[in-house]
């Protein structure tokens, strides 16, 4: 590893920081539009969608591109390592996009299977390398690396959102998702010209100390994906064949208990067999609460892409001098809270961890949910004048994203810190992987929840946004009943602090 820094941090984390901006940039350019593109009617270039359906698939894509986070994981820790999955993970990504720009109906759905693989290999696998660059510092610093990192996600979500989202509005869908294929590629260009600055962090799989042993599990793994693959393969040919009639709202409802019982199995054989002393498997337990509370909170937070979205391009007032804002834009509103207010909270907890005031994880976590529960107070009391038949003025919604920003902010980049620091060393990229499979839960309800805010469904919403107020911010409060419990599982990975 090279002794040069990048803004008082290891000079790797440049590399990993635009890699990923560009990766967002794709990912959140090409969500911005998904759901309005499939619920446009055919003769616009649309897909002519139900809302439920639609936001049925939104929920299935984007809680696959979070799950496949665990295998991929695991592929970088057995197989790949984790450099090399990065790469091939966007290679997919960047030809995902590229599949969904041409304008037939079934390479749309083989282009989102391409970048939910793609992302399942490079996001969890980014992030650990992240942590790799922090070796041995598990403070202050460490967080508010990942933080700037966090800041160069959401500086691609915003130029994405504001670039696709006009290209696929008002051009067409297919441009802005062709844009998101072009920014993927240059992410990838650039994470190959400056690799070298990483040093040897990411290169080498995860070692057991027994080689024989070691060569044995790549073999098997090599074989289980080489099946996985051909699995894959087969489901892709149906899909362009147009022999596959899928029930989305149906495989969403069972994803759900999938994933629930997946991630359980998993947390247990770990805890139970996964050769742990009693330290780590008290850091795992800690790590599958956070797991739970991640479900919860995205669950409300990806309501942006399907019934947010929905709601400003159908309920609010959005011409600006005689022309209409694209509906998408709004969801950059997020992001650009998340550029301007993320150095500020980076130096706020290490200015607090100085003074032995840091808010413990669970605390922040328990804040985070409180502040995503009252966005969705704001929106109850917006959904009032609509249901009157009236459009609101879009700061209804720039108030609920600057909510889930701080939200946010307390959650997620704290949350992927969390994780590195609790997870055992050779279960890091699975860890990793669970964290995003408790956001591929929270996307896989938040599909579910969306459906219920559509036009048929006008006069519940008030009832309904009260309910999800209810649900994420009650849960916050008793997260927080518990904080003193969960940091003494955590042990000496926590700072002392509330």
């Amino acid at each position: 590893m090279t002794d040069k820094t990048w803004a008082g941090h290891p000079s790797g984390l440049s590399t990993l920081f635009f890699t990923e901006m560009w990766e967002r940039f794709s990912y959140y350019g090409m969500r911005a539009i998904l759901v309005l593109a499939m619920v446009a009617a055919v003769e616009s270039g649309g897909m002519g969608m139900d809302d439920r359906t639609a936001t049925a698939v939104y929920g299935i894509y984007t809680a696959g591109v979070y799950l496949l986070s665990l295998p991929g994981g695991w592929i970088a820790d057995r197989l790949l390592g984790q450099r090399q999955a990065v790469w091939y993970g966007g290679i997919l990504i960047a030809s995902g996009h590229f599949t969904m720009a041409l304008p037939l109906e079934p390479t749309f759905f083989v282009g989102m299977l391409l970048i939910v693989l793609g992302t399942g290999l490079l996001k969890p696998n980014i992030s650990a390398m992240v942590g790799q660059l922090y070796a041995g510092d598990m403070g202050a610093r460490r967080d508010a690396g990942f933080s700037l990192f966090y800041m160069g996600i959401n500086i691609g979500s915003f130029f994405g959102q504001l670039i696709c989202g006009f290209l696929g509005e008002k051009v067409g869908w297919h441009y802005g998702f062709g844009a998101a294929g072009v920014f993927m590629a240059l992410g990838l260009v650039q994470y190959r010209r400056t690799g070298m600055r990483l040093g040897d962090v990411g290169l080498h799989v995860a070692s057991s100390g027994d080689a024989s042993r070691d060569a044995r599990e790549r073999q098997r793994g090599w074989t289980i994906v080489w099946i996985g693959m051909t699995l894959l393969l087969a489901v892709m040919l149906a899909a362009l064949s147009g022999t596959m009639a899928l029930d989305a709202i149906a495989i969403a409802s069972a994803g759900v208990y999938v994933i629930v019982g997946g991630a359980g199995m998993f947390f247990l054989y770990v805890i139970l067999f996964g050769g742990l002393d009693l330290a780590e498997r008290k850091r795992v337990g800690v790590i599958a609460v956070f797991f739970v509370a991640a479900a919860v909170f995205w669950s409300g937070f990806e309501q942006a892409g399907s019934s947010f979205n929905l709601f400003a391009d159908r309920y609010t007032d959005r011409m600006i001098f005689g022309w209409e804002m694209p509906a998408s834009w709004l969801q950059s509103v997020n992001p650009m809270f998340i550029i301007l207010l993320a150095p500020l909270f980076a130096t706020l907890w290490v200015q607090l961890g100085k003074r032995n005031m840091d808010p413990s994880i669970p605390a922040k976590f328990s804040l985070g949910l409180v502040q995503m529960g009252l966005g969705f107070l704001v929106l109850y009391f917006a959904s009032i004048y609509v249901v009157q038949g009236e459009k609101v003025l879009p700061t209804w919604l720039c108030l609920t994203y600057l909510l889930h920003t701080t939200g946010e902010l307390c959650l997620s980049p704290v949350g992927l810190s969390a994780v590195t620091k609790l997870a055992p060393k050779r279960y890091v990229g699975q860890m990793m992987g669970t964290w995003f499979m408790g956001a591929s839960l929270g996307n896989l309800i938040g599909g579910l929840i969306a459906g219920h805010f559509g036009e048929d469904n006008v006069a519940e919403m008030p009832a309904r946004f009260m309910t999800v107020f209810l649900t994420t911010a009650g849960f916050g409060v008793l997260l927080a009943l518990f904080i003193a419990p969960i940091r003494n599982l955590a042990g000496k990975t926590e700072a002392p602090g509330p």
